[in-house]
């Protein structure tokens, strides 16, 4: 059982209580589905058309096979992009964004924005 946790608020001097969150809050669950290195490059790349896992691959310079392959299961399982066969010999697969993942480009686009507005 989680307990209350008794803080210290530095303006008033006395003590509060602050009730745990016990599921996780909105932040915490879009970050569950969009969080993790790549997702947001993968999404962004997929926007404009549907591309073949290779290709996608090159797009994503730095990272491997194996984590591009990681993060588009992840991202198909949660609805975020849909995986087609395109042949099996040799062995060809493409992916797409779904409606659903065409939603999160709307927040990704401020981000993009965001991040060329700073001098960090």
């Amino acid at each position: 059982m989680i307990s209350k946790t008794e803080i210290e608020p530095e303006d008033k001097g006395r003590k509060g209580v602050i009730e745990p969150c016990l599921s996780p809050c909105p932040i915490e669950r879009g970050m569950r589905i969009l969080g993790g290195k790549w997702k947001g490059s993968i999404l962004w790349h997929l926007k404009d058309e549907p591309m073949r896992f290779n290709d996608l691959a090159r797009q994503l310079g730095g990272a491997s096979k194996k984590m591009v392959t990681q993060r588009l299961r992840e991202m198909e399982d949660t609805g975020l992009v849909k995986r087609r066969v395109i042949s099996t010999r040799p062995f060809a697969v493409s992916y797409e964004i779904t409606d659903f993942g065409r939603t999160a480009l709307l927040f990704l686009e401020e981000l993009k924005k965001w991040s060329e507005e700073q001098n960090i």
